[in-house]
């Protein structure tokens, strides 16, 4: 009965600890389960996504046979570079992170167990701990912000890295996990990576940091923000040295930032900005980066030997005369600029005596000129729209009565307002169009005959190109700045002959010695075409000129529009343009153009003038062996009254029949008509008279073949 008894009571006992253990195994899931969910970590990307997800914060610009001009910061979030691979990185650095962040990396599957248990103990005992967190750890918290927000230490957010880094060190190699440490790491300040941190802190490449700078990056990783004195201590400790005093002043050197230094080569930062517009982005442009220097020198030394006091800016544009490729494209050196970020190569500025190359080679063309036609050099009063209009020389003296040549060669402004008044205002600026210059947007009657000394604003990279239609026998085509199959249209602008006029004109130091002497810096020891200019005030100094192979276009002056200071065209941009002319002809000088077909060459006496016989070329059928003053076919009919742009106010108390406005037309105009409106009005030589209505008109003159030969507008009111 006892044996029962007991047998009995045994059984409900054994039975309740079964219960109680299947409760304890169930309470122990439900916790392993809950600390699961409550420390799952989140899903790790691959290594491959990460690299090809990386965006620098920069971008490159390359010269025409690959090499490094500059870069550009496109993205201001963070400072980053381009993705390093890890065998770029020094392998001092390389050693020192890993013997101070995790000295068991290459061998443990993202926890190092060993580490966690001593830092237990360490808690435990109240000792110092070294830290558990591994490389793969912190890794995963760059991948994923939330694994390491501020301020969350706990246990939960412990286990959520630990279990992350598994999970990577279970998808990547330790390599890979490495390279990505080295490239998400946050540095000091904005840096990010070690390629902008190598740069940033040290002025160096990651392969190029020595052993004293593996010692101060690995230091700088548990606090970037750490002071020199913190920095040294632990970079100190990271080296293993006995003698820290190196270490300690390379770290004080490090927290000044003293030490960084600019490893792009910064050549070309105004055409960056233009270029560079996304992150990451690599540009491979025209330019040649030894012409790029030389101009860079060529315009440094001359602004700085011509003192800031005087002159503050440049620019410098140099293309090929076939292609259109920029080879150069300086637009500032910086020096004592106060606008040294604004680019100077593509502002636009008053173009003073550089526009009369495309008057006269207009007029030439069109046979109302030749280079040995006589142009009055004496004070003369035009009437225009806001008053009398009284251009005057550069030197205001007069010359009396020159030849073309040497008025152009000579940049004298009254022959070249004789010049455009013989062609037309109009025309002119629809050739200047023609030619590339687009700031010209208003129409020819706004500009005026201040046009043809330039009084329109243009950009240097505009002058090149209108210059180098010359040294292609007048045809236009695009620049180019990007290293890319050439496309695009070209057009022929000017006449080839008169461009070949031109350019002999421009090339010819005797002609200019009154005004330039005998061996000023535009004359070089080969044959090369130039001209200067400058605007009004003393604002801009220009210097524009080709050789058979190069087209070099300069600019100085001061950015923020003040006046320069004693200097004109030889003396501020030509002294640049002859070095880098010098400098681009060192394999060898450029050679004067051929002849085209419709020139003819004559010997030609100049009676009345100063200038001794010489031999001039004319546009075939043009040529003449005396010139003693202007042909006939200058005096070109035009409309004297009504003046262009005048008003005219209609009086209420006079009869309207009373209030007739007289035409008058100078020139021998028999056979000429005057259109009103686009309407007949009568023969030119009649006497007409307009009986005015309110609003804007436009009167035109026409020659017997109906083409037109001047017009007018003006506005009643």
């Amino acid at each position: 009965m006892t044996k029962t008894r007991e047998d009995g009571a045994s059984v409900p006992r054994k039975r309740r600890w079964r219960d109680a253990l299947a409760w304890l195994a169930l309470a122990a899931l439900i916790l392993t389960t809950a600390a699961h969910l409550l420390t799952r970590p989140p899903a790790m990307p691959a290594y491959a996504a990460v690299r090809a997800d990386w965006q620098p914060s920069e971008a490159w610009l390359y010269d025409r046979d690959g090499r490094l001009l500059d870069s550009e910061r496109v993205n201001f979030e963070r400072r980053r570079l381009a993705w390093v691979p890890l065998n770029a990185v020094s392998p001092a650095v390389r050693t020192a992170v890993v013997q101070s962040e995790d000295r068991r990396f290459w061998s443990h599957g993202g926890v190092d167990w060993l580490a966690v248990a001593s830092a237990v103990r360490a808690r435990w005992t109240g000792d110092r701990s070294r830290g558990a967190s591994t490389l793969a750890m912190q890794l995963a918290a760059f991948l994923d912000p939330s694994l390491a927000q501020p301020g969350k230490r706990d246990w939960r957010t412990k286990l959520r890295q630990m279990r992350a880094a598994q999970a990577l060190a279970a998808q990547w190699s330790h390599a890979e996990m490495l390279e990505a440490y080295f490239n998400l790491v946050p540095l000091r300040g904005e840096a990010q990576g070690i390629g902008a941190g190598s740069r940033a802190l040290f002025g160096k490449r990651p392969a190029d940091m020595t052993r004293t700078d593996a010692a101060l990056f690995a230091g700088l990783l548990p606090n970037p923000t750490a002071g020199a004195e913190a920095l040294g201590r632990r970079a100190c400790r990271v080296a293993q040295s006995r003698d820290c005093t190196a270490i300690r002043a390379a770290a004080a050197t490090l927290v000044s930032g003293d030490r960084a230094a600019q490893l792009d080569p910064a050549l070309a930062p105004h055409l960056a900005v233009r270029l560079l517009d996304k992150p990451g982005k690599r540009v491979t442009t025209t330019i040649d980066r030894r012409i790029q220097t030389a101009a860079i020198v060529a315009l440094r030394r001359q602004l700085a030997g011509l003192g800031a006091d005087r002159v503050r800016d440049g620019a410098v544009v140099v293309l090929d005369n076939a292609t259109g490729e920029v080879l150069a494209y300086v637009g500032g050196v910086g020096l004592k600029s106060t606008a040294a970020m604004v680019d100077g190569a593509n502002a636009r500025r008053q173009a003073g005596s550089t526009l009369k190359p495309h008057l006269y080679a207009q007029v030439i063309e069109h046979g109302w000129l030749t280079a040995a036609s006589i142009l009055d050099d004496s004070p003369v009063q035009l009437d225009t729209a806001s008053g009398l209009y009284v251009p005057k020389n550069y030197d205001h003296s007069f010359k009396g009565p020159v030849s073309v040549r040497h008025a152009l060669a000579s940049s004298l402004n009254v022959p070249a307002v004789r010049a455009l008044v013989i062609d037309d205002v109009q025309q002119f600026r629809d050739r200047l169009w023609a030619l590339g210059y687009h700031g010209l947007v208003e129409d020819g009657e706004y500009y005026g005959f201040s046009l043809a000394l330039g009084s329109a604003e243009v950009s240097l990279v505009e002058q090149a190109n209108a210059f180098r239609i010359f040294a292609n026998s007048g045809r236009w085509s695009p620049v180019h700045f990007i290293a890319e199959p050439k496309t695009g249209e070209t057009r022929q602008i000017v006449n080839p002959a008169a461009a070949f006029i031109v350019g002999d004109i421009l090339a010819d130091a005797a002609a200019r010695t009154d005004a330039f002497g005998a061996d000023s810096a535009l004359r070089l020891p080969f044959w090369a075409a130039a001209k200067t200019g400058t605007s009004k005030g003393m604002r801009d100094n220009w210097c524009i000129g080709w050789s058979d192979r190069f087209t070099v276009a300069v600019w100085v002056g001061n950015l923020e529009g003040d006046s320069m200071r004693a200097v004109s065209g030889t003396s501020g941009a030509a002294p640049i343009w002859r070095d880098v002319m010098l400098a681009l002809h060192a394999d060898g000088p450029g050679k004067a153009p051929k002849m085209p077909e419709g020139v003819e060459a004559r010997q030609i006496a100049l009676p009345g003038t100063r200038e001794p016989p010489r031999r001039e070329y004319f546009l075939r059928g043009t040529g003449q062996t005396e010139m003693a003053a202007a042909p006939q076919v200058a005096r070109r009919p035009r409309i004297t009254s009504p003046v262009s742009g005048s008003v005219y106010a209609l009086d209420p108390d006079i009869p309207i029949d009373r209030q007739r406005l007289a035409v008058t037309v100078s020139g021998a105009v028999a056979g000429y008509r005057l259109i009103l409106d686009k309407k007949p009005l009568g023969d030119a030589d009649a006497g007409q008279q307009i009986l005015p209505r309110p609003g804007s008109h436009m009167l035109a003159l026409v020659d017997p073949g109906g083409r037109m030969i001047d017009r007018v507008r003006f506005t009643v009111r």
